[in-house]
């Protein structure tokens, strides 16, 4: 069973995701303060460590600079509202396998962790198109297809969500100049470009149901 570490001060947030992770099958320990990951890795070893960056006392950039300095080698995936390019990228330099933004869906976490450490089939698939959440490689029918960047972001929103109602300014978020009909218009070329079918929920959002 995979033991993994989570930093996180949200306590509803902490308590949900702890939840999610057990019932995938994961043991998981979790802490809310910086120093209190030192005092649980001292006691035990863990396989992922799982950290939010904004933590009391000691961020969760320093408490990943101190595991490795003192030789761990834990793998390490932030979770963080922090988005921009610095933020990431120190992550990335400190020796973070991974970096998923806030607000996600644990579901998406666990296929990163699947993929990642557990080397479990997480591709996923609607009719004749596979896609890789991790790599982002899209293929349909064994071909790779390409999708501008507006567009592969918005179909991966969907596709780890499948079956579920993505919402409308969560998608919206992936455009230059949101508005609803800049939303539809690509949604429509997602249609025609890869053939699927992508629902409206009316007054909610938008969903690949895959039946």
């Amino acid at each position: 069973m995979m033991k993994i570490l989570l930093l996180e001060d949200d306590q509803i947030l902490c308590d949900s995701l702890k939840e999610f992770l057990e019932l995938e099958g994961y043991c998981v320990d979790v802490a809310h303060r910086g120093p209190d990951v030192f005092d649980l890795t001292f006691k035990k070893s863990y396989d992922l460590y799982i950290l939010d960056v904004n933590v009391p006392e000691i961020n969760g950039f320093d408490v990943l600079s101190s595991l490795k300095e003192a030789g761990d080698e834990t793998p390490a995936i932030y979770i963080t509202a922090l988005t921009d390019i610095n933020s990431i990228s120190k992550g990335f330099e400190l020796g973070a396998e991974d970096y998923v933004k806030k607000p996600f869906d644990p579901e998406e976490l666990v296929i990163r962790i699947k993929s990642k450490y557990q080397q479990e089939d997480t591709l996923l698939y609607y009719k004749d198109i596979c896609y890789n959440p991790i790599t982002k490689v899209l293929q349909k029918e064994s071909q790779t297809i390409g999708l501008g960047e507006v567009q592969q972001n918005i179909f991966h929103a969907l596709m780890v969500q499948q079956n579920k109602i993505v919402d409308s300014y969560t998608l919206m978020d992936f455009l230059e100049q949101p508005s609803a009909n800049a939303l539809r218009v690509n949604l429509a070329k997602l249609k025609n470009k890869l053939g699927i079918e992508i629902k409206n929920i009316r007054g909610q959002g938008y969903m690949i149901e895959n039946i």
